[in-house]
Order: C-alpha cells, then sequence, then structure tokens
C-alpha cells in the first residue's frame, strides 16, 4: 500500500479527555493493556480455529513477547494472534474508542464464548502514549494473501500508515519513550510490573533484555565451547489454580498457590474454593490466615481480576468489607468495569455478587462447624475476630454465622451461646459472664470455679463491640464482665439483721475513707462463700461501657490512682484481715492493711499507676518487715 497520512477520527459520543493524561490514574497500567490486547488477540484466533474458519501450521504455540532495550529506549509487545488487516488498523486504531473486541463478538455471539474475550474495552492500545513519544505498530493479518501494515503516531491527532516489513503473523507494537516513561527504562520495574498484572493471564508470556541478549550469544563454557542457551520460561502462570474444579485439588497445591501468590510462607488454616458459572461467572480462592488477636492490625489481601487479568485488591465494593482480612484471589469476568478497569459500574450487579460471596463463605464456616467441629476449635482463636467482624458488618453474615459462634469459656472448653445459658441457668438465667483479662482478672476466675461458675474469655478488640451487637439482637441476653456485680451464688447466708449490717456497713465505710483519705470512696460489705477473698472491686457493666466509650472518644481523663465514684469497694465480712480491722480500728496497723486491701482488690481490677505501685510494693515491704 502506499504511504497514508491522516487525522485520527474521534466519534462525538466516545470523547475522552486528553487520553494521554487521565484516561488511567496509573502509568504502569499501559503493560497490562498492551498484553491483554495481545492475550485477545490470541484467544480471538483460537475461537476462529475451533469454528473452522482460521488454518494454523502443527507447531504453532501461543506466545506474547515483552522486548526491553534500554539503550534504543523502547518497549516492544509482539503476539501471533489475530492480527490486522489495513482497513481493520483504520477502524480498530484510526477510529478512538471503537472496540474490536466488540465487533467481533457482534459478529460471532452466537459461536464464540464471550466471558473469554478480555479486550472488549476499547481503549487500552491508547494508554502507551502516556510513556511513549511515539508508538509503532506492525501487523499481519491471519488472513491469506494479507499484506502487513505499519502505523506510526506521536501521541497527537496524527498517523502514518504504510506497507510493514512483518513476515509472521500477529502484532507488534513498539513504544518509543519518552520523558513520562523513563521510569520503564529500567528491566526490574518492567518485570514487576508484568508480574503485577499479568502473573494469572492464559497466553504465556515472555520477556527479553535484548540488550541481555546479545551478551549470551557469546557466552561459552570453560572448554571455550558456546553454550547451549537456556529454554526460556514464562513469567506467568497461564493456568492458575482457582480454575480447576476443588475435588482436583490438593491441600498441598492449595498451600503452594497460597505461598507463591502472596510470598507468605505461614500455612492458611484453611480456604474457600468458589466455582460459579449462573448467575454470573465467579472463580477464587480465599485463605484464612491467622489472625488470633491482632485483628486491628491484621491487614489481608484479596486480589480482584477480570478474566486471569489483574483489577486491583481490597476493592470493597465488590469484596465485603469483613472480608478484607482474608487473603485470596477473586475472578469475575462478569464484572461492569468503566474503561481503565480502574472503577466498577452497575452497583445492583456488583452487590449480587458481593452477597454470593458472603453466602459462600458462611456456608463453609457453617459446614467446617458441622462435620469436623473438633478443627472448627481449633481454629476458632484465629477465626473468632473475623467471624464476629462479618456478624457486625453484615446482616445477612450474621444470620447465617450466630450459630456457630463459640465461647471459649474458663472451664478450657468451647460453647455457643444457648448452650452457655443452659448449663448456667440455675446460676445465672440469661446472664452471660465474660473475662477480658485472665491474668488481671485470676482472682474473679478462681472465686468462680470454686462455686461452680463458669465465664467465657473475650479479649480481643472486636468484642466489646460484639457483645453490644449481639444484646441489641437478642434483648432478653445480657454481658457482664467478672467484676462487674456480685451473684447470689458467690454470697454466703447472712443471720445479721438489715439494721446490723447497715451499721456495719457505716463503720467499715468510715474506717476505709479515713484510710485512703477518700470521702467519696463506694463501700459494702458482704458474707461470701470464701474466707480467703479479703476484697473486691465492683464496677457496674453499664459504667465500664460509658467509661471506655468516653475513652475511646477522649472525652474521660482522670487520675487513675484516684478510685472513680462507680467503683465499689465490696469487703468481705469472713476475712480475717477484715474482721481485724473491724475488731481494731484504732490500731496502728489498720491504716496500713485498709491500704493493702484496697491495693490488692484493684491488682485483681486493673493495672494500679506507677505512683500506686511504688507505694504498694513500698507498703509490702513494710508489712514483711513488721513479721521479723
Amino acid at each position: 500500500m502506499s504511504t497514508e497520512k491522516g487525522n485520527l477520527s474521534i466519534h462525538s459520543e466516545n470523547i475522552f479527555p486528553i487520553i494521554k493524561k487521565w484516561l488511567y490514574s496509573d502509568h504502569d497500567i499501559f503493560i497490562r493493556e498492551l498484553i491483554s490486547n495481545g492475550c485477545d488477540a490470541i484467544t480471538k484466533l483460537k475461537k476462529l480455529e475451533l469454528m473452522g474458519e482460521a488454518s494454523l501450521p502443527e507447531d504453532n504455540k501461543f506466545k506474547i513477547e515483552v522486548i526491553f532495550d534500554d539503550k534504543e529506549k523502547t518497549l516492544t509487545f509482539i503476539d501471533n494472534g489475530i492480527g490486522m488487516t489495513d482497513e481493520e488498523v483504520k477502524q480498530y486504531i484510526n477510529q478512538i474508542a471503537f472496540s474490536g473486541a466488540e465487533d467481533f463478538l457482534n459478529k460471532y455471539k452466537d459461536k464464540a464464548n464471550e466471558d473469554q474475550i478480555i479486550g472488549h474495552f476499547g481503549l487500552g492500545f491508547y494508554s502507551s502514549f502516556m510513556v511513549s513519544e511515539k508508538v509503532q505498530i506492525d501487523t499481519l493479518s491471519y488472513k491469506e494473501n494479507a499484506t502487513a501494515v505499519r502505523w506510526i503516531s506521536d501521541g497527537g491527532n496524527e498517523y502514518e500508515m504504510s506497507d510493514s516489513d512483518k513476515s509472521e503473523r500477529g502484532t507488534t507494537i513498539t513504544l518509543y519513550l519518552g520523558e513520562d516513561g523513563k521510569d520503564f527504562l529500567n528491566e526490574y520495574t518492567v518485570k514487576n510490573t508484568i508480574e503485577k498484572y499479568c502473573s494469572l493471564m492464559p497466553i504465556e508470556i515472555y520477556f527479553t533484555n535484548a540488550n541481555k541478549e546479545e551478551e549470551k550469544v557469546e557466552d561459552t563454557d570453560s572448554e571455550g565451547e558456546v553454550k547451549e542457551p537456556v529454554e526460556p520460561t514464562p513469567l506467568n502462570d497461564t493456568t492458575p489454580l482457582y480454575l480447576k474444579k476443588p475435588n482436583e485439588c490438593t491441600d498441598e497445591e492449595y498451600k503452594e498457590f497460597y505461598r507463591k501468590t502472596f510470598m507468605d510462607f505461614k500455612e492458611p488454616l484453611f480456604w474457600i474454593h468458589l466455582n460459579m458459572d449462573y448467575p454470573f461467572n465467579l472463580k477464587g480462592i480465599l485463605y484464612f490466615p491467622k489472625l488470633g488477636n491482632q485483628f486491628d492490625t491484621m491487614e489481608g489481601q484479596i486480589k480482584l481480576y477480570n478474566n486471569q487479568v489483574f483489577v486491583a485488591d481490597n476493592i470493597k465494593e465488590v469484596i465485603p468489607e469483613f472480608l478484607l482480612l482474608l487473603k485470596g484471589i477473586l475472578d469475575c469476568p462478569d464484572l461492569p468495569l468503566n474503561v481503565s478497569r480502574s472503577f466498577l459500574q452497575n452497583d445492583g450487579f456488583v452487590k449480587k455478587i458481593s452477597s454470593y460471596i458472603t453466602k459462600k463463605v458462611a456456608d463453609k464456616l457453617n459446614s467446617l462447624y458441622k462435620k469436623d467441629k473438633e478443627s472448627y476449635e481449633k481454629f476458632w482463636d484465629d477465626i473468632n475476630p473475623f467471624i464476629k467482624f462479618g456478624c457486625l458488618k453484615d446482616e445477612k453474615f450474621f444470620d447465617k454465622a450466630k450459630d456457630i459462634v463459640l465461647y471459649k469459656t474458663t472451664s478450657g472448653d468451647y460453647v455457643t451461646l444457648p448452650e452457655y445459658l443452659e448449663r448456667n441457668k440455675d446460676k445465672h438465667e440469661n446472664k452471660l459472664y465474660y473475662v477480658t483479662d485472665e491474668t488481671l482478672q485470676a482472682q474473679y476466675i478462681k472465686m468462680f470455679k470454686d462455686h461452680g461458675m463458669e465465664a467465657v474469655i473475650m479479649n480481643t478488640t472486636i468484642d466489646q463491640p460484639f457483645i453490644s451487637h449481639i444484646e441489641m439482637k437478642e434483648q432478653e441476653i445480657k454481658f457482664a464482665r467478672i467484676d462487674a456485680d456480685l451473684t447470689d451464688t458467690l454470697k454466703d447466708e447472712d443471720s445479721s439483721s438489715e439494721e446490723e449490717n447497715k451499721e456495719l456497713q457505716e463503720e467499715v465505710q468510715g474506717i476505709f475513707r479515713k484510710a485512703l483519705n477518700n470521702e467519696n470512696l463506694n463501700i459494702s460489705i458482704e458474707n461470701l462463700k470464701s474466707e480467703d477473698i479479703s476484697a473486691m472491686i465492683i464496677l457496674p457493666e453499664e459504667s465500664r461501657r460509658m467509661q471506655d466509650m468516653s475513652k475511646m472518644y477522649g472525652m474521660f481523663g482522670m487520675d487513675s490512682a484516684m478510685m472513680p465514684s462507680n467503683e465499689s469497694l465490696l469487703l468481705n465480712k469472713k476475712n480475717r484481715l477484715v474482721k481485724y480491722i473491724i475488731d481494731n480500728k484504732d490500731s496502728e496497723n489498720t491504716n496500713i492493711f485498709c491500704e493493702q486491701i484496697y491495693d490488692l482488690a484493684m491488682i485483681s481490677h486493673k493495672q494500679l499507676s506507677p505512683e500506686s505501685m511504688t507505694k504498694f510494693i513500698e507498703r509490702s515491704n513494710k508489712i514483711l518487715e513488721k513479721l521479723i
């Protein structure tokens, strides 16, 4: 053909603001787009061959090559796919935003599987102008007697077309990198970008450094013989594990895929393999890593793909927020992406995908609970923050997961909420006692155990909002921390009259307030079954939650050495030390004993301030000296 020059035709209904600068937010996207277009061209040719409309040689091997040349400042992308005629170049390249893939599908919609065509976004090729001062296309169509075509443009609205010397079927795109593309004159950057976006694409991708290739020709062994060239290996995995059926995959394959994809060498707890064809196409694997109690610092990674083309990490429109604690890959060819694949469209459809993923995760967890409860209990300490977060964030997930939420008890086993309430109904009906710190609250735990009672351990960041959520959903159930009140089970019979108890309380209140120099100190005295306990700190559950909320929002400030007015010091009437103080209120030891009892009770309730701890240690030494 004779050389042709002309202006690019921009359809008024497809105008985009200065493609080079604003179509794509990330410059490295051009690598994804050009390789995707190459995959698309090969996929089209495969379809034509299957339909008997194209004939290929027996030794044909489909591939994409990326050639890096930092000396010439070029990046070249080569595919051996369908290629283009001069008329197709005019139609698909010169007319911006006129999609070749869309036209192909319209022609072969009754024969071709639309889900397997990647490049139906239309403008991917033009992303190359973000980094190039000139772009050259050399293409040869698969059609018999086709003539190779060369197309050149410097990124303006002008182009030049002529015959090309290309002799092999397919398309070669050469980018002459400009100032905006200087970062891609680094081999590591290019290979890393290919790995980022294209590591799971369905056609093998090979990378060549043109200058290093020249050096390899002269590579010889110790005897001067030229070495056999090393067989190149593709940069990508064309058949990722998630494309297989779950029953075709082994546990080791799942673990290896996890290690390779996320560079995490800690084994996942378990995984969910998603494989759905209707009403939309969705495949993927979600892995449950160990979360433990580090929920607030845990960051998962869900990679979203579209026909094996990487789109983005952690897209919240598709992936429910609570699932972002997991790691995994989701591939959904039906995703309604915009032209740059950066944003999702069609909220209703996306919500259906999100709901499906939520359902599958809940179903998997329920299945594991019912079929292998022993393993489920082993996983529970690691996965419970995730499940509780899901219950808080997603109503449908809560409905499916509420019956498999476990509570680890101070007895050492795992129970559901109904199981806990049933086996403790004779001691405290519809109330669930919990522990936030097994060490700090050890005295309370022991007291409970001594009287055949148990609490559940709730020591993760998510537990407080989860407790409130359960109380809202199950209004007849109330939670109380183990030091929130004193149950009747822990009290012993008391023969004293109400008036006698009132007088005694006023007496000990005066003694302790004077000894501690705190006129606002709340004091109560009870007959506890255990004689070993001298005193306890009681803080009503409602007051604690108000304090926690105030601290969270920065509204609560107080010297921690001072007892807040809603905290009470409960004294045990049966304890020998308490009896001594009552009987010897004027003794020289009374004040120091009162201070020690108070601090011992407080230590089991919360951490002492540095000043209070210093005084406690000094006082303990003085008491020991009295024993000498």
